[in-house]
């Protein structure tokens, strides 16, 4: 045995850290499902592999989620699912990007996977993502059904249909010979069409918004080539106001929930609604009150009141910069983009903006029903009602709408 044999030898031979103590450091007390755990971290033989697998212990307790089982126990339960962007970054558990908008995660069991579990199971993430997607192709066999509109409908009903947009081979075959459109409304609900039934499908969209299961997706989604995206439907595409309207809906529903976590200290969110041009474009509006900070966000519009509700007109936001001297900072906070304003903008500020609508005309829509802030949900915390509002489940321009030549572009 050669020197350095033996001087690797020596350092193996040295005492490693034990759990408890390593635990015990970490301010972590003990917690049920440690000791069937405690074979994976005595095969570690380095002391800095058991430094991080006692991290990842800690990690979960931040959490305050339970310890998984072990690998050999866990693996029969492992699943994929669906859940917009938005939410796997307020929950901070393990997710990988899908599409835009969407992001995929696992669950093992009722649980879903933290990263910290896979340091504890020692797995790569992209081996335990495909146990899971091969436990959801087991799952996974029957055909589309057709509905009496025409359009078809995934026959599981299992809460695990959406996911299965991350299995290619289920729909990838479907109206091989035409230009397909799929839906995912709901976790419990697959949707898909070829292109001559879009409006029969965003009537189906509509229909599984107003039976009120919880939303997953509205905005439509389009096969191109071996890639689905969010579908590009311009104008003078008769379809492109519904998908935009959609659109704004999960916008509108991302902002809702973004409510919950805005430190109040902050200042006030911006009432958030939903309003049509004469032509029936939808477009969102941010409505900045004087009189205290505001929040806020990316809205296509932003209508600016006096403290006493007095309407000063509507502008379009993108003409913001032209007030240079309103400076705003960004909020720290997953999902939609805010901007905090200490100070509200000069009537001479403001008149420099791009105009949508005077002050009279923004009156008279806020007159109309419909157009104020939502009023708060059952599940809202008191005091703290959402200003984010949503627009009508079934818009009435979606019923016999025909359809025209879609915008590649």
């Amino acid at each position: 045995m050669g020197f350095f044999d033996r001087f690797r030898s020596r350092a193996d031979e040295a005492p490693l850290p034990g759990l408890e103590a390593l635990l015990e450091a970490r301010g972590v007390p003990s917690m049920p499902g440690l000791e069937a755990l405690r074979p994976a971290f005595e095969a570690h033989r380095k002391a800095e592999e058991r430094e991080a697998w006692a991290d990842a212990v800690a990690e979960v307790h931040r959490l305050g989620l339970p310890l998984p089982e072990p690998w050999i126990d866990a693996q029969d339960h492992l699943l994929p699912e669906l859940v917009p962007a938005w939410q796997a970054e307020r929950e901070g558990r393990w997710s990988r990007g899908f599409i835009d908008g969407l992001s995929q995660r696992i669950r093992v069991g009722a649980v879903v996977m933290p990263a910290a579990w896979l340091r504890l199971w020692d797995q790569p993430a992209d081996d335990v993502l495909d146990l899971a997607l091969d436990h959801l192709r087991q799952r996974s066999e029957g055909a589309f059904l057709r509905l009496p509109s025409g359009i078809y409908r995934g026959p599981w009903r299992d809460g695990a249909d959406a996911a299965r947009l991350l299995l290619p081979e289920v729909w990838h075959g479907l109206f091989k010979d035409q230009h397909p459109f799929i839906a995912i409304p709901s976790a419990d609900t697959l949707l898909a069409a070829p292109q001559i039934l879009l409006p029969k499908l965003m009537e189906e969209v509509g229909r599984v918004i107003q039976a009120g299961a919880p939303a997953l997706q509205l905005a439509v989604l389009e096969r191109i080539g071996d890639k689905l995206v969010t579908a590009r439907l311009q104008e003078p595409h008769p379809m492109s106001a519904p998908q935009r309207e959609l659109k704004n809906m999960d916008f509108l529903e991302a902002l809702r929930n973004q409510e919950k976590d805005l430190d109040p200290g902050l200042g006030r969110p911006a009432p958030v609604l939903l309003l049509k041009t004469g032509q029936g474009k939808p477009l969102t509006m941010a409505s900045w009150t004087d009189g205290a900070p505001t929040l806020l966000p990316e809205a296509d519009l932003i209508g600016f009141a006096r403290p006493d509700g007095e309407p000063l007109g509507i502008y379009w936001r993108q003409s913001l910069p032209r007030m240079h001297e309103v400076r705003g900072t960004a909020v720290d906070i997953w999902g939609p983009r805010r901007v905090r304003y200490e100070g509200f903008p000069t009537a001479e500020q403001i008149s420099r903006l791009e105009p949508f609508a005077t002050a009279e005309q923004m009156k008279a829509l806020q007159a109309q029903p419909g157009t104020r802030p939502a009023a708060p949900k059952p599940a809202a915390p008191a005091g703290a009602p959402f200003s984010a509002q949503g627009a009508t489940p079934l818009p009435r321009h979606l019923q016999g709408a025909g359809l025209g030549v879609q915008d590649q572009d």
